[in-house]
């Protein structure tokens, strides 16, 4: 990757990317629905799985970009962050890991109520499907069904809701690690999985690339989650911007739990890995940006 300068290009996307949820999420939603549905959205988070999307179309698109190509990844890329957002208030709720520190801030509920939180988490989902399907835009209607249906698929029983289903019957539970590592597929890789996936649906990316950025997307977001339960141990709550320790009080099963920590390491690594050579063999020329958002994943410390 000599040459390449993933802070320009990460923060330059980023400034995008928070203008644009910004202009979508509107303060004016009644009863300060809007207000609450800004504070869970805006002014916090890493933003991976926008940066995937974008990163994802650039790689795809092979010169052969369009102007509604760059329209279409920045929609998929906000809506996923608002079905990631909503999907954060929700779990924070007493009902599900009772939690009152997300991003370094009190989370929705504490700050504006259990039924407020509950009414951010169905807007922004909603919202998110409204960015995929403007009234009027050059995007092809056959790209917004399709980014529909990955969104829905990702975030739905097969995915996310799935997972986090599992996560909650697993209390206590001792998983193997062909279990435990179908759970975080679906509660935590789907939506990772499903950025990959849109920004090349975006770019119109030709088919024998498809199944490499499946893979591609498939081995990051799992390796997000071991990365996230070795961090549950060995961060503190100011660097992570969350609750730490959580997992093991409740007794929830975790890689580190069913590993141990240096093997939870090892399986991190060996993902990352299977991520590289997913995208190594997909012909793609221009992947540093991929490259670099999976090597953050590995070395990241929050």
């Amino acid at each position: 990757m000599t040459g390449f300068d993933m802070s320009r290009w990460s923060q330059a996307y980023l400034r995008s990317v928070e203008e644009a949820l910004s202009s979508w999420v509107h303060a004016h939603a009644p009863a300060g629905l809007g207000e609450a549905m800004r504070y869970a959205v805006l002014d916090g988070g890493k933003r991976l799985r926008p940066l995937l999307v974008m990163a994802s179309m650039e790689a795809c698109s092979q010169g052969r970009s369009q102007a509604w190509m760059a329209d279409a990844a920045m929609r998929a890329a906000c809506a996923l962050e608002l079905i990631h957002a909503y999907s954060l208030v929700h779990d924070d709720m007493p009902c599900m890991d009772n939690d009152v520190l997300r991003r370094g801030k009190p989370t929705v509920h504490v700050q504006f109520g259990e039924a407020q939180a509950l009414l951010v988490g169905d807007a922004l989902q909603t919202l998110a499907f409204e960015l995929l399907t403007p009234e009027q835009s050059d995007i092809p209607p056959a790209i917004q069904a399709r980014l529909c249906g990955i969104l829905a698929r990702a975030a739905g029983h097969a995915g996310m809701a799935g997972g986090q289903a599992i996560d909650l019957a697993s209390v206590g539970v001792k998983l193997n690690i062909d279990q435990l590592r179908q759970m975080h597929r679906c509660k935590t890789g789907a939506l990772l999985e499903a950025g990959v996936v849109m920004g090349a649906v975006a770019a119109q990316a030709l088919p024998e690339v498809m199944p490499h950025m499946l893979q591609f997307g498939q081995a990051l977001g799992v390796a997000f989650q071991v990365v996230d339960d070795i961090l549950d141990v060995t961060a503190d709550a100011a660097a992570l911007g969350k609750t730490v320790g959580k997992d093991a009080a409740n007794d929830k099963p975790t890689y580190v739990s069913l590993l141990g920590l240096d093997a939870a390491r090892t399986e991190a690594a060996r993902l990352e890995e299977q991520a590289q050579v997913a995208l190594s063999q997909s012909g793609l020329k221009d992947t540093q940006a991929l490259q670099a958002l999976s090597g953050w994943v590995l070395q990241r410390q929050n």
